[in-house]
């Protein structure tokens, strides 16, 4: 399998040496990223290979670091590409002003994957490969834990995943918003939100970053790991013992890549993206450190064993829906933050009453009680109730008091919002709690 990517690396190079680029690149190329250099090593091996006078800096940070840090720095900018998953954040900084428009040479490539536009329409970024949303789990976990395997995201909230799932937290992860917007949207907003609360209730741990789920599921620190599908294909390509599953409501979105506004080296950031989208680069994407779904549908025929080719089935799974990416983005640090607040922050009381409904109810089914029933429903009612509603989620004055960022940056009025959220979950949670073990008391 080295020898085989070594091989693709060697060719993408050479064709990149001969592809039409205006201006020979050298120097050094600035790229911030959220990718992990299991992902940009492979690239920036073959594209210095390429081009032997150029030197490629990979600057790692999460989505929502990289968008802060590029706003930041534009009076003095140093970056010449932004690369990551998330579109919200590329049409943030489209917003802004902050990326180049740039029309790519690379043929081959078609206007949309699924139901969702490859590029920018108005080619601010550009797709270089897809990704959806899903579950992966450690088949030798499950296998001595004599647990199901998930097919969908109602699955990961009953009793048997109880303490056994985990979640990157969306305020720190740009997949994991997205994640989370797939359901909120596929689901809408008040289902949705019942279904991560009640998943949230099985959670073994929030971890800071998207790397930490995969990691945990690959060692066995955890059975199951809401992911992108990137992260369950690569444990497969390096052989780790985990499978994953796209659920029902999901949906598939490009990754992207952009050149910043006011680049130090254009020339080389546009090599950089011809590289990218040219059929040899985008066959890097099956390497097995990166397995990532191109978007050349051509170069599927050199797809490993077990790849998905996303032109050949439908997306959203029948969930009906179409991700609307202009909304994750509108309400992105709303969503974050309602998130934080009712379940990263809450995690130990929600984790509690969640328990003692499931004791509850296994109770209830081995001897029905009328007025047991209606505490348990209650129970489940006051667990999955909202503090706001889509429509406020996105009114302009909740946007506005979130306009600020986090940490010192936070405006006083989204702390207001903040603490009133996580009052709203602990009194809930609480009032669960009482009710789910009043049921029990008597059904006793």
């Amino acid at each position: 399998m080295r020898l085989a990517l070594a091989a693709a690396i060697l060719a993408a190079g050479t064709a990149v040496v001969g592809s039409a680029v205006a201006q020979t690149p050298n120097g050094k190329l600035v790229v911030v990223t959220s990718f992990s250099k299991d992902v940009t090593d492979p690239f920036k091996k073959a594209f210095e290979k390429a081009y032997p006078g150029l030197t490629v800096e990979m600057q790692n940070r999460n989505t929502n670091a990289a968008v802060k840090y590029l706003d930041e720095t534009k009076g003095n900018n140093t970056t010449d590409l932004f690369w990551a998953s998330a579109p919200d954040a590329f049409e943030a900084l489209k917003g802004r002003g902050r990326l180049e428009k740039y029309k790519p040479q690379a043929t081959g490539i078609p206007e949309k994957i699924g139901d969702y536009p490859v590029n920018d329409p108005d080619g601010h970024y550009l797709g270089f490969a897809a990704s959806g949303y899903g579950i992966m789990w450690n088949t030798r976990y499950v296998a001595a834990h004599k647990l199901p395997e998930p097919k969908d995201w109602s699955d990961l909230a009953k009793p048997a995943y109880f303490d056994h799932v985990a979640i990157a937290a969306p305020s720190r992860s740009g997949t994991t918003h997205l994640t989370l917007e797939a359901i909120l949207q596929g689901e809408g907003w008040a289902r949705g939100w019942r279904t991560l609360k009640e998943i949230g209730g099985n959670l073994r741990e929030v971890t800071e970053r998207s790397f930490g789920v995969p990691d945990g599921v690959n060692s066995g620190q955890f059975g199951y790991g809401i992911v992108i599908d990137f992260f369950g294909f690569s444990a497969q390509g390096a052989g780790f013992p985990v499978k994953f599953v796209y659920p029902t409501v999901t949906t598939i979105v490009p990754a992207n890549i952009a050149i910043v506004k006011d680049a130090p080296n254009t020339p080389a950031a546009k090599a950089f993206v011809e590289f990218l989208l040219s059929p040899q680069g985008q066959e890097i994407l099956f390497a097995p450190s990166i397995r990532r779904l191109p978007v050349n549908p051509e170069v599927y025929a050199k797809a490993p064993e077990g790849m998905p080719n996303p032109f050949k089935f439908k997306w959203s799974g029948g969930g009906g829906f179409k991700f609307n990416s202009d909304l994750s983005e509108s309400r992105g640090a709303v969503v974050d933050a309602l998130y934080d607040q009712l379940v990263t922050f809450q995690l130990a009381a929600l984790k509690k009453a969640t328990k003692a409904i499931h004791d509850a109810e296994a109770r209830l089914a081995a001897g029905p009680n009328e007025q047991a029933g209606a505490l348990i429903a209650e129970a489940r009612e006051l667990i999955a109730a909202m503090p706001i509603t889509d429509t406020q989620a996105v009114a302009s004055d909740i946007a506005a008091a979130f306009k600020g960022g986090s940490g010192r940056d936070k405006a006083p009025r989204q702390a207001e919002f903040e603490q009133a959220w996580g009052k709203f979950a602990a009194d809930n949670y609480a009032k669960a709690l009482a009710k789910a073990e009043e049921a029990a008391k008597l059904l006793k």
